[in-house]
């Protein structure tokens, strides 16, 4: 990998780990297009930190108050109906489906799950599923001509029952064109939450499993042939982005619905049915087994 790819691609993830567009859909399809070589799914878990990274830092009072909630809530009991304390039990209810089927999925993730028909596929179908459920949001936020506006849950309301269903909607993400962000907020909204709410725990639910993924990434990459300096450089720049995105990200939804990313999703996927049934793209483009 060369650096000038390297930087293209840490700028691919900075960009779009955060936005429900996929990141690592753009990555390969980045690489197809180019003809680069497919930088594989160890270098996406790797960059990964570095957005991961960005998310620590943005959401850090957060975090902070939650981790120290938590931990306090182990030793005493008065701490225990504490919502911060409980937010962090949800966090590690909702990171379990994602560790079960990381690990019990780990070949297909390597494997086929990175053929740009499935690609397509998920960007289409999922983009579909978003959109519904940014309607959805928007009718009970709105109301209507015979309706009057409904109110939407806030984190306050997050159940164990919730957390777990915003846990499976993210092990989908494991899946190249679902979107960790996209498949999170679209559960949220499905499930009556507001726009910001399903956003800020779909960032705060991915901080355990990006950084486990990265990790168990790095010890294999450690025994393998990974550039490490081009796999840096793009981490870096990932983060540097990615920061920018999320401050970006949480005002745009506070206003905005989420129909850009829906017609940007299922219109990148038709073209790419398009041009892989003219046979311009094979599925099978950029691929190759460490990337």
């Amino acid at each position: 990998m060369s650096w000038f790819e390297s930087f293209i691609l840490g700028l691919v993830q900075g960009l779009t780990e955060f936005l429900p567009i996929s990141s690592s859909a753009h990555l390969r399809l980045t690489a197809a297009f180019a003809g680069w070589s497919d930088p594989g799914p160890a270098f996406t878990a790797i960059t990964q930190i570095g957005t991961e990274l960005a998310v620590l830092i943005y959401f850090r009072k957060d975090i902070a108050r939650i981790v120290s909630a938590w931990f306090r809530s182990l030793f005493n009991k008065e701490w225990r109906g504490d919502h911060d304390a409980q937010m962090g039990w949800l966090v590690i209810v909702g990171s379990i489906p994602i560790g079960v089927l990381g690990l019990t999925l780990q070949d297909a993730i390597e494997g086929p799950f990175r053929d740009l028909r499935l690609i397509a596929t998920t960007l289409v179908v999922m983009g579909v599923v978003l959109g519904y459920a940014d309607l959805r949001a928007s009718r009970d936020e709105t109301g209507g001509k015979h309706r009057v506006a409904k109110q939407r849950k806030s984190l306050q309301e997050l159940s164990v029952r919730d957390g777990l269903i915003f846990g499976i909607c993210q092990a989908m993400a494991l899946v190249p064109g679902v979107s960790r962000s996209g498949a999170t907020i679209s559960g949220g909204l499905l499930m009556g939450y507001t726009r910001e709410a399903a956003a800020r725990y779909s960032f705060l639910l991915a901080v355990p499993a990006v950084l486990a993924s990265g990790a168990f990434e790095l010890k294999d990459a450690s025994e393998g042939h990974t550039e490490w300096g081009p796999t840096i450089f793009a981490t870096v720049i990932a983060f540097v982005v990615g920061y920018a995105v999320i401050a970006w990200f949480m005002k745009f939804i506070s206003s905005k619905s989420f129909m850009p990313f829906v017609i940007y999703r299922i219109v990148l996927g038709l073209v790419l049915f398009a041009l892989i049934g003219f046979g311009v793209l094979s599925a099978h483009a950029a691929e190759s087994a460490g990337g």
